[in-house]
């Protein structure tokens, strides 16, 4: 058995009762096409591995904090005549969400961390709901916006692009084909001057704003520079997880 006691799916109950658990990260993803390159799990991947990582960090400080299995269908309702993207709605994911703060909070789990990989999903509404029927801390983190990406990145892409794409020739190289077989990721902006400046928002119909579903070119993507990004944003997400456990939740202001 890999001793791996913060990832719950490789957890046996006789770990399980005698942990105290301080936090549980549920890792959320999307099942999507990533240009021509990447796997349909390319978000779930991610979230999965960086959510582990960032756990064994932590645990190996003396923090208690248990991964959940990572959902791996996200928000997608701009992608739906793509084959097979997967889409779950908004009032889907509050459901999933809402059973799974229920039972965390009957037992006794006392935060929750929601690490979202998907651009599509947005936490904040749900959390905003559930708050007041449950007896749990919730927040959410969009990994992908924990640093700078221009520190690591000559043109990180939106999706698919450069960082991604390093990301997973580090983590999974084995499922990312050649570059040469990688679109260049162009994406037509909202001719309406609002939506392009981003002060009014809407989805993005995806086939109509891209060419090969990617956003940003992956033509520089390195797996040295996967790993050197993996390395840092786990390391925050570890600080973040370890100062949550050690934090009352009924006295987060100062």
């Amino acid at each position: 058995m890999l001793d791996r006691p913060y990832i719950l799916a490789e957890t046996t109950w006789k770990t399980v009762q005698a942990t105290a658990y301080e936090v549980a990260v549920l890792p959320w993803g999307a099942t999507e096409a990533h240009n021509y390159h990447l796997p349909y799990a390319t978000d779930v991947i991610e979230s999965d591995r960086i959510a582990a990582e960032a756990a064994r960090l932590a645990w190996e400080q003396g923090s208690r904090v248990i991964v959940l299995p990572t959902v791996p269908f996200g928000v997608n309702t701009g992608q739906l005549d793509i084959k097979l993207t997967i889409n779950m709605n908004p009032s889907t994911q509050l459901a999933v969400l809402n059973d799974i703060a229920a039972s965390l909070a009957q037992q006794r789990i006392p935060k929750l961390v929601v690490l979202n990989g998907h651009g599509g999903n947005d936490f904040r509404q749900i959390i905003r709901e559930l708050l007041p029927k449950h007896d749990l801390f919730i927040c959410a983190l969009d990994w992908y916006r924990c640093l700078d990406l221009s520190k690591f990145f000559d043109e990180a892409g939106d999706h698919a692009g450069e960082m991604e794409t390093s990301l997973m020739q580090y983590l999974v190289p084995e499922l990312v084909l050649p570059l040469k077989e990688a679109g260049e990721g162009r994406a037509k902006k909202f001719k309406i001057r609002a939506l392009r400046e981003g002060w009014a928002w809407t989805q993005r119909d995806w086939l109509r704003a891209t060419s090969d579903t990617g956003v940003g070119n992956p033509k520089a993507a390195t797996p040295e520079k996967g790993q050197r990004y993996f390395e840092a944003v786990t390391e925050k997400i570890a600080g973040f997880l370890m100062e949550l456990a050690k934090t009352d939740r009924q006295d987060l202001y100062g």
